[in-house]
């Protein structure tokens, strides 16, 4: 298999065999975010914005992924295996440390370009300047009382610094540490001067010595923990339930350091001491990229002030997502599913359609109960009100909260005692097994019978991220869907692990091996002779039984396209191995987070909630539901499938190599069918357009939407 990749045989999971290791795809992923950063066709606030991203990426590679590496290589008994992780390590580090490089050059880049638009991105500024008394009376009045006073430093004491902390270490052995309560970010601004942004770790180091009376030009450090906090929720008293997840959130900010980074006056002397009290690797202590506080850039753009928002270098044209009018008016929302099933492709269509169903149910005396999952909601979702309504209504209104979401763990306990606190009945995931499957069902009581009206998502019900993640939904009142949906539900809320589907396919279940017999079945068509082909969108492939049986079906001839926004362990284009299987990758302004499988031969189309990971296959509560309206299947199939595949503007090819690389718009097949679509194509732009065209020309032109 060194053979594929010369020059990186430790970014292999295992010596010889060909799967791409799982974390190399995670960095390559942040690599290619960050090209989106540096990319002068992106408007600049844009570029900042996937700068903030990558540097939140790496902090959760190093609290999940990073943290699990080092834990199997402390574990692993095998000397052959161990020395091979230990180079797999070593190679991830360095690729940080070039990444990390690149953040500061890109910080740099972009502060010089947005200044002349009026956007200060101000960093250590001179005594005399007006930046310096600026942000000395930001520190003074925002800053100065979250500090802790100074006390004796020791390097052993930066082992007591929780997770995401920072601490300012003065060359006269004294250290002031600081709450995670300030702000990233720190704004100043009036209406006619310019925007400045002042980071908080430029912010310490200018002014923290002199308001302590400090003379020395102090260092400044961030301690990364491992943040993995597995919480085996199996105890027969639900209400110990809470508990357990407040001491494992508990526990997250005291893991093992994995990583140190550092800026200001940092000696040598001091980081070696620092690297030996907390027993890392120099290769995982790491110069900060510009600031230790990239990140908060996020949520300090979304405090823009109205001028910038409509400067076309700046900012991207507001996406307006249309509401079709089967949604738009609640009064009439039943009758309009029980016509035809809706497909919801978000953010091109308003999330405003979902939540209206749901508060058509909360309102509707005929409806009896309200049934959801919620794995992340925004704690100001107008869902959540819908539900306490219904409860107060006296429907029977069920919620199936995950409280192990990484890092929505306390956001969901707030949820869950709100939604109690209304009357609404809680209960939580269980066992081993994390609730990721998206459900929503409404029954209603229609001429003396009982209806179902069904929502199965790819994605969360959260309508912040429904406006910024691309997902698939389907409304629909087909009895299959809704029978399976209430198995579902009654299952969970007894605390089992649902089972006896006719239609919706689970894990652990049944999904993975189901695939398996899908893609065989196109295998066996290839090999009688019959045209076959697969196509796939997954946020990651790293299940190494399905990449053998995709390995498989390529040798058979079947035609492979998949699309993998991060982790990809399988190797596209070796002769003799996959020269039939192509993957694609595309990083745009929403994060791609739908999951598609369709299999050519059989005409068998799903969407999940599900990646190709084994954590989805056989440790989470899961679906795969098929798509059983033809209007929507030949829509997915004939338009969505083939504009992804020809997207030659963001979409990036992965190579025999392991290394991902533009694509030439040459080499890209045009779109079979009668759609007219720009070129080059860009797979987001088309479907902003083919919304604001109503979809006219596809399958779903008899929509009407509601401008």
């Amino acid at each position: 298999m060194t053979r594929f990749l010369p020059t990186l045989p430790h970014l292999l999971s295992s010596p010889g065999r060909p799967f791409i290791h799982r974390d190399l795809g995670g960095l390559q992923f942040n690599e290619r975010v960050l090209e989106e950063a540096r990319s002068s066709s992106n408007p600049l606030l844009e570029r900042l914005k996937f700068l903030a991203i990558t540097a939140s990426n790496l902090d959760e590679f190093f609290m999940i992924r990073y943290a699990s590496l080092d834990r199997s290589i402390r574990l692993q008994r095998n000397r052959l295996a161990a020395h091979h992780l230990l180079g797999t390590r070593n190679t991830l580090l360095d690729m940080v440390t070039g990444l990390a490089a690149k953040q500061g050059e890109t910080l740099d880049l972009l502060a010089s370009a947005l200044e002349p638009k009026g956007i200060h991105l101000v960093r250590r500024a001179p005594v005399e300047s007006e930046n310096f008394r600026i942000g000395q009376e930001i520190f003074n009045r925002d800053i100065l009382p979250g500090l802790s006073p100074p006390e004796p430093f020791r390097s052993s004491r930066l082992s007591f610094l929780e997770n995401l902390k920072c601490a300012l270490v003065f060359p006269s052995n004294v250290w002031v540490t600081v709450s995670r309560r300030l702000a990233p970010i720190h704004i100043h601004s009036t209406e006619s001067g310019p925007y400045r942004l002042f980071f908080l770790d430029d912010l310490l180091l200018s002014h923290a010595g002199t308001a302590f009376r400090i003379p020395d030009r102090p260092a400044i450090f961030r301690l990364t923990r491992d943040g993995d906090i597995p919480v085996e929720i199996s105890e027969e008293d639900p209400s110990l339930v809470p508990d357990l997840i407040r001491t494992g959130v508990g526990s997250r900010d005291r893991g093992r350091p994995v990583r140190l980074q550092y800026g200001g006056e940092a000696r040598l002397d001091l980081l070696e001491r620092c690297v030996a009290a907390l027993r890392l690797s120099p290769r995982q202590v790491h110069l900060a990229p510009g600031s230790l506080h990239l990140s908060g850039l996020w949520s300090a753009l979304g405090k823009l002030p109205p001028r910038f928002r409509s400067e076309p270098t700046l900012t991207l044209p507001l996406l307006q997502p249309f509401l079709m009018r089967s949604l738009a008016k609640r009064a009439s929302i039943f009758r309009e599913l029980k016509k035809r099933d809706i497909l919801l492709h978000h953010p091109y269509e308003s999330f405003d359609g979902y939540v209206n169903f749901i508060q058509a149910a909360a309102k509707d005396p005929d409806v009896t109960s309200i049934q959801q999952t919620v794995y992340r909601m925004d704690a100001l979702s107008p869902v959540i009100d819908a539900l306490k309504n219904a409860a107060l209504a006296k429907k029977r209104v069920r919620v199936v909260i995950e409280l192990r979401a990484r890092f929505d763990e306390m956001n969901n306990l707030r949820l869950a005692d709100q939604l109690r606190k209304a009357g609404v009945e809680v209960a939580f995931g269980f066992g081993r097994l994390k609730l990721h499957a998206k459900v929503a069902l409404v029954t209603r009581r229609e001429e003396g019978v009982e209806r179902r009206y069904t929502h199965l998502s790819t994605g969360n019900y959260n309508a912040a991220t429904a406006r910024a993640y691309e997902d698939l939904a389907i409304l629909s009142s087909r009895p299959e869907y809704g029978e399976d949906a209430q198995i579902f539900f009654d299952a969970l809320c007894r605390g089992d692990v649902p089972s006896g589907f006719k239609t919706v396919v689970p894990a652990p279940a049944r999904l993975h091996r189901l695939l398996l017999q899908l893609i065989e079945s196109e295998t066996d068509a290839a090999r009688a002779g019959r045209p076959a082909s697969l196509f796939a969108k997954v946020n990651a492939l790293v299940d190494e039984g399905i990449i053998e049986s995709l390995y498989r079906a390529s040798q058979a001839g079947v035609r492979v396209n998949l699309m993998v926004r991060g982790a990809c362990s399988l190797i596209p284009g070796v002769k003799g191995l996959s020269d039939n299987i192509r993957v694609l990758s595309i990083v745009d302004r929403f994060l791609e987070h739908s999951r598609i499988f369709y299999f050519g031969d059989s005409n068998r189309m799903y969407l999940s909630s599900a990646d190709w990971m084994p954590r989805n296959f056989f440790s989470r509560l899961e679906i795969a539901f098929p798509i059983l309206d033809d209007r929507i299947r030949r829509f997915i199939k004939d338009v969505v499938i083939p504009i992804y595949i020809a997207d030659s503007v963001k979409a990036r090819e992965l190579t025999p190599q392991g290394t991902w690389r533009k694509r030439s718009p040459s080499l890209v097949r045009p779109i079979p069918g009668h759609l007219r679509l720009p070129s080059p194509v860009r797979a987001q732009a088309c479907f902003e357009e083919l919304a604001r065209r109503e979809y006219q020309g596809t399958p779903l032109c008899r929509e009407t939407p509601l401008h």
